[in-house]
């Protein structure tokens, strides 16, 4: 038993879910696939094939693992830690960090802890925070009211469940979760090491799923009574949505591609049969794609006109501009090395991005003021 889980621990190492070392360049797929650009699509606007990147500032420093990030309506910023299992507030002007309190039942361990969070839609009137979280039996979303009237440490209500029984793992937890234009809360999961259950309809496990606020399946998803999504992901941790409402997700790979999907409801992206393009028409391809030691892709965000990718072993932030859903030029890479490991990029409103590291992980080398937030500034 022991030889197998440090089997399974060096598989996740080396593989894009694992951040470990590898090689290669990227590749742009333009074949199309379900889900391609429409002739109303082809109307969109093509962003500049080159952008910019200018880091302005460090927002706030010395965080441990931060995974989740999610901006506050009224000015501060949400950061949860994967191994404290705490959310913190960041006031953004001046980098003072809050902790709120500790959230209960997080088994921090491999891949899994306290991963992403989220704001509700309603939160200007209900100030419910939503989490992702490993616990000792499986993965799970949490709602927790926060009230900033209450002392420090004690912010955070009791956690409710919202929806329980994703598979948990060493590795390949997934973790990011996203409110929707539709309201509808979104999460990636992943396979946890298990690769069948990416193709199990009936598994929770290498899916996107997609759920009401209450945590019921949502109305309209493809497999009736179900709230699996998407299917045949490997390790999903970006989501994603450009300015028609269509859903964006990067994923990581074993040792080949890591991709950048456009997500269709009900359909198959192919791990573990296939890893990046595939000739199986059964498959839906990739926007774009990278050896993952170029990417090894975590959070998302859209702007200008651009997907913009955090990278964990490839140490760089992507761009990728679109038209439709296909990248309109080649993925463009910034911040090669500049800060280390790249692990979550939220959007601003306008140009601006806020951007983590991810260099005390247990997988990076950290600086002395390391992990940070970055407020940048894109075209």
């Amino acid at each position: 038993m022991l030889a197998a889980t440090v089997l399974l621990l060096t598989a996740g190492c080396t593989s894009g879910g694992g951040d470990g070392p590898g090689g290669g360049k990227s590749v742009t797929s333009r074949r199309t696939a379900p889900g391609s650009p429409s002739s109303g699509e082809a109307a969109e606007q093509t962003p500049p094939a080159k952008g910019s990147v200018q880091v302005v500032r460090t927002v706030a420093a010395n965080l441990r693992t931060p995974w989740g990030l999610a901006p506050l309506p009224d000015g501060g910023l949400l950061v949860s830690s994967r191994d404290d299992g705490t959310i913190a507030r960041v006031d953004e002007k001046t980098g003072r960090t809050t902790v709120l309190g500790a959230v209960p039942g997080v088994a921090a361990l491999g891949e899994g802890g306290l991963l992403g969070i989220a704001l509700s839609p309603a939160y200007a009137s209900d100030h419910l925070v939503y989490a992702y979280l490993t616990t000792d039996s499986d993965n799970r979303v949490v709602r927790m009211l926060y009230d900033p009237k209450k002392p420090a440490r004690q912010q955070l209500g009791a956690p409710d469940t919202v929806f329980k029984g994703i598979p948990k793992g060493m590795i390949h937890n997934g973790g990011r979760i996203a409110f929707g234009p539709d309201g509808m809360l979104y999460a990636g999961t992943g396979e946890s090491g298990d690769r069948g259950l990416a193709q199990d309809l009936k598994s929770l496990g290498g899916k996107i799923l997609r759920m009401t606020p209450d945590g019921a399946p949502a109305p309209g998803n493809p497999f009736g009574a179900s709230a699996v999504y998407s299917y045949g992901h490997r390790n999903v941790q970006g989501l994603a949505w450009d300015t028609k409402q269509r859903l964006l997700a990067s994923e990581f790979g074993q040792d080949t591609w890591d991709e950048l999907n456009a997500i269709k409801p009900g359909d198959n992206y192919g791990w573990p049969d296939a890893e990046g393009k595939s000739a199986n028409p059964r498959y839906h391809n990739p926007i774009a794609q990278w050896h993952t030691d170029e990417a090894s892709p975590s959070g998302i965000a859209y702007a200008k006109g651009s997907i913009w990718m955090a990278g964990l072993r490839g140490q760089r932030l992507w761009r990728i501009p679109l038209k439709g859903t296909v990248a309109s030029a080649p993925p463009q890479a910034f911040l090669k090395g500049a800060y280390g490991r790249l692990r979550t990029v939220v959007s601003g409103g306008g140009d601006r991005l806020w951007l983590t590291t991810s260099n005390t992980d247990g997988r990076g080398e950290p600086s002395k003021t390391d992990d940070r937030i970055l407020e940048v500034r894109v075209s």
